[in-house]
């Protein structure tokens, strides 16, 4: 039997098988090389290294994201922190602190022009051995708020400007000068004697911070004698001198006084102290970087603050 072999034109190959049988045409359909179908598998060596291959790129691309959310959370939530830490860390001046209240309504305005026009206040700032300065300034204003004379006490009606002082280099003397609203009374138009005892301790304290080691005092024994009622809505005058130094020791004896409001009027003595402060020895851990601009002091039932590695302590 013979067979004949021949190509048709779509690429497919019949073979022909002549004699008595019918013709059975064979059929394979050759397709492209690009479009042969493949039914073995990859080599496992291949298979691995795509696999690992693939692994690093996923856990590289997750860390990534990981580290970048990371580091944006950081920083939104550390921008508010750095700020205030810059605050805290480098408190303004004796001379910026000057600058930064401003009067927000025409009663503060007028006292504080008041003030600044009085010839004791004119005589203070000819004197080159004061330095003057507004203490409670200094606080920072996220703090001022939950400060008690440099916060709650402060404002219409009570403290109404923040006090201006002057105090001597070599810290034998300390003045400041302040207005007192009538939110602060005890009795009906008086204000009450407690007020003025904080505010006799504050301002004896401040007096002793250049002479004492680190500028840091704490409140040993406080003596007031009340001489005079201190009535309401009034400019008043703190006082102090430093009498006796002795190594962490500071005696300190002030009084408080009406401000003259006419020329040639003299002073009324409402209340005279005398203070004890000491510098506690665990100040010497703190840098004298780190305390020299000490603007006030704590009572010694809260001296754990001072200890903080802040400038200053209030």
């Amino acid at each position: 039997m013979s067979s004949r072999l021949f190509t048709a034109t779509r690429r497919q190959t019949f073979a022909f098988h002549i004699g008595p049988s019918v013709w059975r045409p064979r059929a394979t359909l050759l397709l492209p090389p690009s479009r042969r179908l493949t039914t073995g598998t990859s080599s496992p060596v291949t298979s691995a290294v795509v696999d690992k291959h693939s692994f690093f790129r996923r856990a590289l691309s997750a860390s990534g994201r990981v580290l970048l959310f990371t580091t944006l959370g950081f920083i939104m939530a550390a921008a508010p922190a750095y700020e205030s830490a810059q605050t805290i860390l480098s408190p303004p001046t004796d001379s910026e602190s000057l600058s930064l209240f401003v009067p927000q309504d025409d009663d503060a305005k007028a006292k504080e022009d008041y003030i600044n026009s009085h010839p004791l206040v004119a005589s203070l700032r000819a004197n080159p051995d004061l330095v003057e300065s507004r203490p409670h300034m200094k606080i920072p204003e996220s703090w001022r708020q939950h400060n008690l004379t440099g916060g709650t006490l402060m404002g219409p009606g009570k403290v109404t400007i923040p006090p201006f002082s002057w105090s001597e280099r070599n810290g034998k003397s300390y003045v400041q000068i302040s207005h007192v609203g009538t939110d602060l009374c005890g009795h009906m138009g008086i204000i009450h004697g407690g007020y003025l005892a904080t505010m006799l301790d504050e301002g004896l304290a401040r007096c002793s911070f250049s002479v004492l080691p680190f500028n840091i005092g704490m409140t040993a024994k406080l003596e007031i004698n009340y001489k005079a009622p201190a009535m309401a809505d009034q400019y008043l005058v703190l006082r102090a001198t430093t009498v006796k130094v002795d190594g962490r020791k500071a005696w300190v004896e002030g009084h408080i006084e009406t401000l003259p409001t006419e020329e040639g009027q003299q002073p009324t003595v409402l209340v005279t102290a005398s203070a004890l402060f000491v510098s506690p020895k665990q100040a010497s851990v703190r840098t004298k970087h780190e305390i020299t601009s000490q603007i006030t002091h704590r009572p010694l039932s809260t001296c754990w603050f001072v200890f903080l590695p802040l400038p200053y302590s209030y």
